[in-house]
């Protein structure tokens, strides 16, 4: 329904978030990534992302120079009622118009403020100016109203507040409705995400690299991070059903690609993934730390169910407990050091056996910035797995990079070895059945 309101094509806009905090760094801007994809989810095409500071004049100047790229500009902050908040003041020297007072929305101010027993300071009443002839957009989380204002040859300006609470609400409840209201949104970019582990994106890269070139709908794109690669497959259509057509030849093209790096899709995690495996096996997974320091039980314990298969851990930094609590033999200490082969294969038998467990997972390594050598460079990971049969698997690394990331990569490698040995002879059996989604067997 549109009211009477010729409806166009969908506008194709670009997000600018307004605050000084983010430019120096001390917030992280979440919100961008959420109008963008509130908009692409709606079938409204976003080209660019920007972020200006808390000058009239800066933000004046970004959103004439979105308005001569694109149809129309979506704003996030700079809609409070101090002195830096700016963005109502640019937005109205952009579209050519004066602010005036918005009788309604300075009543559901004063309301807020009354139902909690405050008294409303002048400053507050800023809130409630918008530029001429805008529409406001109301705020079901605060006090700042947004609004959706229209330059004259028709391109847009929509303005929500910074406040991640109420910038989601709006845009979501108000702003999409508001923009469907005036254009045609009959299409919407549906999406499927494959998520890999074990290989690196420049492989997976190789591997469909033609496909970023040649495909525009559906068309893909690739994102790295911590040990993972996520490849998004992305069409525009007017249902999901005819997306899921568009996108079903894609996807199988990409697993027939790149193959049994692939362990799950969308909101499939890899705990998520090795526990719903585990479970279905009816099998148990206990975990033995030290470099992760319990980092690898909590990604098992942030997975709702996650009892039905993980037992516990034991996070044995110390010497000491790695003998008492995990069997590691002295000797074994003494020859080889932690930080070795030995000391990690000792850990998961001695974590397998105690806590009578299918599985064992143990990590040793050296996180830094100190404590390498030669032999032992900082970044050094030891990993090892012990397997229902009593055999022991174990993998050597060497992280590049801080602290942080060392301790973050040890952790999904170590999933990852687990995930790629939970069970060769089902891997080898479904996969002789033709399904291109599973782990690759090991050699």
């Amino acid at each position: 329904m549109n009211d009477g309101i010729e409806q166009r094509s969908a506008p194709r806009v670009e997000v600018v978030t307004i605050g000084t905090e983010i430019l120096l760094g001390d917030i992280v801007d979440s919100n961008s990534a959420f109008v963008a994809r509130a908009l692409a989810d709606a079938g409204i095409d976003v080209f660019a992302k920007h972020s200006v500071g808390d000058n009239v004049e800066r933000i004046e100047a970004m959103l004439r120079g979105v308005l001569d790229r694109a149809d129309g500009a979506v704003t996030t902050g700079g809609l409070g009622p101090t002195v830096d908040d700016l963005t109502r003041e640019a937005v109205a020297r952009v579209l050519g118009v004066d602010l005036v007072l918005h009788e309604d929305s300075l009543r559901k101010i004063e309301r807020l403020f009354a139902a909690h027993g405050l008294s409303m300071s002048e400053n507050n009443a800023r809130q409630a100016y918008l530029p001429r002839g805008a529409e406001p957009l109301e705020n079901p989380h605060g006090t700042a109203p947004g609004f959706l204002a229209f330059r004259a040859d028709g391109k847009l300006i929509a303005a929500t507040p910074g406040v991640p609470r109420e910038m989601r609400a709006m845009v979501t409840q108000r702003l999409i409705p508001a923009l469907s209201a005036r254009y045609d949104l009959q299409s919407a970019i549906f999406t499927r995400t494959l998520h890999l582990v074990g290989i690196n994106e420049s492989e997976a890269d190789r591997r469909i690299d033609d496909l970023f070139r040649s495909l525009e709908n559906p068309k893909i794109a690739m994102l790295a991070h911590d040990g993972y690669v996520n490849v998004k497959i992305m069409a525009k259509a007017r249902d999901r059903g005819s997306a899921e057509e568009m996108i079903a030849p894609i996807e199988q093209d990409v697993r027939a690609r790149i193959g049994s790096w692939v362990f799950g899709v969308d909101d499939v995690s890899l705990p998520s993934a090795i526990l719903s495996d585990l479970i279905d096996r009816n099998s148990s997974i206990v975990t033995a730390e030290s470099i992760t320091g319990g980092g690898i039980a909590d990604a098992f314990v942030h997975v709702p169910g996650a009892s039905q298969a993980f037992r516990g851990g034991v996070v044995a930094y110390d010497n000491v407990l790695k003998i008492s609590l995990l069997d590691v033999p002295v000797d074994e200490l003494r020859e080889h050091g932690a930080v070795s082969e030995a000391v990690a294969h000792s850990m998961a038998n001695g974590a397998r056996e105690r806590m009578g467990s299918d599985f064992a997972l143990a990590t040793t390594g050296i996180a830094g910035p100190t404590g390498g050598s030669p032999e032992k460079p900082v970044g050094l990971v030891w990993f090892a797995l012990a397997l229902p049969d009593g055999k022991i698997v174990t993998r050597r690394s060497v992280f590049p990079g801080d602290r942080d990331f060392v301790r973050r990569r040890a952790v999904v490698t170590a999933l990852e070895l687990l995930w790629r040995n939970l069970d060769v002879g089902r891997q080898l059996a479904i996969s002789a059945a033709g399904n291109q989604s599973l782990r690759e067997p090991l050699g």
